[in-house]
């Protein structure tokens, strides 16, 4: 009696879905694809595992929403970086909180004017007519990746030790968390959708959400410093731990 082979049974689309995204999810938990790493392309992903364009972009979906990569519009999908975290009452540091995570922490300036503040700076510093400011514009990096977008006014009357500091290599934020004290601080965090110059600072796609923190400072109620600091979306979280009250 011939006993015929039994037919391999083809994997459903279910079960090659599970199989791809196991795949990859092990290939970035394991480390073997690097924070920044570029995840192949769908149509490389589509010859590798014989399968269909809908079930690989089903997979890079999954992957995102879990917050393994991000996808970026026609340069292909890459593993995330991991999150930082900061407490929501706090003014962090953003060198040592780069730095706390292992990362390369890297700093650029991208523009620095003395002034009379305009009727915006006005409003945003809280100083009065005629006052002059220092307004900074820098860029953070970590392991060589936008990282924030730090727009800084500084008020000169309230410190004018920022006219003597070089900020070409000393970021805003962290001379002024080590030098200056502060009796009040507000923050305001919001989110917005990157416009072509915030894109091209962060490397993003324009419209990209951001994550926007505002932060202004006073010294016995004279203003210190106003800034507003956008991130990119997928990289950082605020957290606040507390009690009840009463």
């Amino acid at each position: 009696m011939i006993v015929k082979p039994k037919p391999v049974a083809k994997a459903t689309p279910k079960a090659l879905y599970q199989r791809i995204r196991s795949d990859l999810e092990a290939k970035i938990t394991s480390g073997d694809w690097p924070p920044g790493h570029r995840v192949p392309f769908e149509h490389e992903l589509m010859e590798t595992y014989s399968c269909s364009r809908m079930t690989v972009n089903k997979v890079i979906s999954a992957l995102a929403e879990a917050g393994l990569v991000v996808r970026r519009r026609r340069a292909g999908s890459f593993v995330s970086r991991p999150r930082v975290q900061s407490a929501i009452l706090q003014i962090p540091d953003l060198k040592g909180e780069v730095e706390k995570r292992g990362e390369r922490y890297e700093y650029r300036l991208l523009d620095l004017r003395k002034r009379l503040a305009s009727a915006r700076d006005r409003t945003r510093l809280g100083v009065a007519t005629g006052s002059q400011i220092l307004a900074v514009c820098c860029l953070h990096e970590a392991q060589g990746q936008p990282f924030a977008v730090e727009d800084r006014l500084i008020n000169l009357e309230a410190v004018p030790d920022a006219l003597r500091e070089d900020f070409s290599k000393t970021p805003p934020n962290t001379w002024l968390v080590g030098h200056v004290p502060w009796t009040e601080a507000e923050h305001r965090i919001t989110a917005c959708n990157a416009d072509k110059a915030l894109a091209k600072e962060l490397r993003i796609d324009e419209g990209a959400a951001c994550l926007v923190i505002e932060r202004r400072t006073w010294r016995n109620g004279e203003p210190i410093t106003a800034v507003r600091i956008s991130h990119p979306g997928h990289l950082y979280d605020l957290i606040a731990r507390f009690t009840p009250i009463g």
